[in-house]
């Protein structure tokens, strides 16, 4: 799912890169799609108690907030670099709560989450981080992500476009607090199974990941801006 999700983005670029901005007005209906997909993955995933659909609902909304590196291209610097930015921080974020839920033997219910702090702190930690990634709350890479993208697009003159980032931001807060305040308030109800020592690291791994990205964000930007200039 991952890397077919970065696939399609990086050819989505490629695609748009050489289509000449006045052919056929891709750049405004690529605008309305990047909010009406954020939006639509947003709403839906609201009252979602499975959290697998949740994370599917969810994962429709990130592709409408990368969708905003590709409204940019062509007319902001920092169309490319939140783009990366964008992929990287997804993809650990992504590893980290799906891990999650691996490494809990698939369990599914929102109900089966609480007191999962207290049962497995350190999955619950990587559950808020992969979480709080999502919405874009500092110091973690989706944070990061999301101020470049947000840039990137106000630099395009698609300044609306990032209010209804912050707004859906909002909202999706919502639904992940629906599975992390029960995780960290409710008494557990039953002892959680869980997998292996392997599908704990790579949570591990991919939650201090997301950190890393949020926290060496600007380093970061700053190799890629070195690497453009360099001569091929």
């Amino acid at each position: 799912m991952i890397v077919g999700k970065v696939g399609a983005f990086v050819f989505l670029a490629r695609l748009v890169m050489v289509i000449p901005d006045t052919a056929i007005g891709w750049r405004p209906l690529m605008a309305i799609m990047a909010a009406a997909t954020m939006t639509l993955g947003n709403l839906a995933a609201l009252w979602q108690d499975d959290v697998r659909r949740l994370l599917g609902w969810s994962s429709v909304s990130q592709a409408g907030y990368g969708l905003l590196a590709i409204v940019a291209l062509g007319r902001s610097d920092l169309a490319i670099p939140s783009l990366l930015m964008f992929l990287v921080a997804y993809a650990l974020a992504t590893i980290a709560v799906f891990g999650v839920v691996v490494q809990l033997r698939g369990l599914t219910k929102r109900e089966s989450y609480r007191g999962l702090a207290t049962a497995h702190p350190l999955l619950a930690g990587a559950l808020v981080i992969g979480f709080l990634s999502f919405v874009g709350i500092p110091p973690l890479g989706g944070f990061a992500a999301k101020l470049l993208l947000m840039g990137a697009v106000i630099d395009a003159g698609y300044t609306w476009l990032a209010v209804v980032t912050v707004i859906n931001s909002a909202i999706s807060l919502f639904y992940y607090l629906r599975v992390i305040a029960p995780a960290y308030l409710d008494a557990q109800t039953a002892p959680q199974p869980v997998l292996g020592r392997w599908a704990a690291s790579a949570v591990a791994i991919a939650s201090v990941g997301v950190i890393v990205v949020g926290v060496g964000a600007q380093p970061l930007i700053r190799l890629w801006n070195l690497i453009r200039i360099l001569p091929g």
